[in-house]
């Protein structure tokens, strides 16, 4: 292990957020020895303390505390995983809805997480050496979907490109459009819900709440495509368009379940409201990323669309939903 190391951000790294810089370059740091390196001051930018989510500008100098390795490779470094099987490896492939230069869209399935952590080892962050394809460089993600959330997920090429589309869904000059069935017809069948969001205390893992005096804004619109009555419950479902304008965690989960119409099989936010007998695949979560609209970086507009994963399709077949007009 190294002594005290200086180091000067390169220009292309300008812009990257220290904690994913570190993870880029000192990859045996864990996300708990950073948070104690920072929480103490070891970690300095220009010699002020640094904060994981400050973003690097070209030329500052990082002060890296004893206990480091040197520098890994100058590129992103993928993280360890379960070995990727071939199965894998083929459902990758086949998950890509668009690939250009700069990025690469995925529709992600169902319950893959998108990074890893102490107890997901399975996850896309690992998988994407499998993506390089003939670039120079590892692809980035740029935004998150929840582990069971499906549909679009977009990866940048190169760290121009990840510079560029970070700051596109920061700004939010990105359309996401999301199809969920909750439980429930909301009234009015068209609206916004605005409700701000925290995240909150105790044990159970991340769980957002709402709270209007603390939280963080946040903003969702939606829509109701259609509805249909569950047979033998007495209760109705709807087909919901929804379109966060704000990018808070589980928001939109959140926000349905705050208005009393839970998404389909989340018992995290909805409990056992969320669960309905009869239906197919009832304890599975129904949201699902279906649209996304935005600029690439050489300035083409882009529109996506991402077809329902099998379970929402068994479901919205048996439930005789329609989207072959839509």
């Amino acid at each position: 292990m190294a002594g005290v190391q200086k180091i000067i951000v390169k220009e292309d790294d300008a812009d990257m957020r220290l904690d994913r810089w570190f993870k880029q370059y000192f990859p045996s740091v864990t996300h708990a020895l950073l948070q104690k390196w920072l929480r103490t001051g070891q970690v300095r930018i220009d010699g002020k303390r640094g904060k994981a989510s400050v973003r690097l500008n070209s030329g500052q100098t990082i002060r890296i505390p004893p206990g480091a390795d040197q520098p890994g490779r100058e590129r992103n470094v993928s993280p360890t995983s379960d070995v990727i099987t071939e199965a894998d490896h083929k459902a990758l492939l086949e998950s890509i809805l668009y690939q250009d230069d700069d990025i690469i869209a995925l529709n992600k399935p169902s319950g893959l997480a998108v990074q890893g952590g102490s107890k997901t080892r399975h996850h896309l962050d690992a998988m994407l050496d499998h993506l390089q394809f003939d670039a120079e460089e590892r692809p980035r993600l740029v935004h998150r979907l929840d582990k069971d959330t499906s549909g679009i997920l977009i990866l940048a090429r190169t760290r121009t490109a990840s510079v560029y589309l970070t700051d596109l869904f920061r700004t939010r000059s990105v359309q996401k459009i999301y199809w969920g069935l909750v439980v429930g017809v909301p009234t009015p069948r068209a609206g916004t819900i605005e409700k701000a969001l925290i995240k909150g205390e105790g044990r159970g893992g991340e769980k957002m709440r709402v709270d209007d005096l603390d939280g963080k804004p946040a903003e969702t619109h939606y829509r109701v495509i259609d509805t249909a009555e569950v047979e033998g419950v007495g209760q109705k479902v709807s087909w919901l368009e929804l379109e966060p304008k704000t990018g808070r965690t589980h928001q939109l989960r959140v926000h349905c379940a705050s208005i009393g119409m839970p998404i389909l099989g989340d018992g995290k936010y909805g409990g056992a409201q969320a669960y309905l007998t009869g239906l197919p695949n009832t304890r599975k979560l129904h949201l699902h990323a279906k649209f996304i609209s935005l600029t690439l970086p050489s300035g083409t507009p882009l529109r996506l669309e991402a077809p329902l994963p099998p379970l929402m399709e068994e479901t919205w077949n048996w439930l005789k939903f329609d989207d072959t007009g839509l």
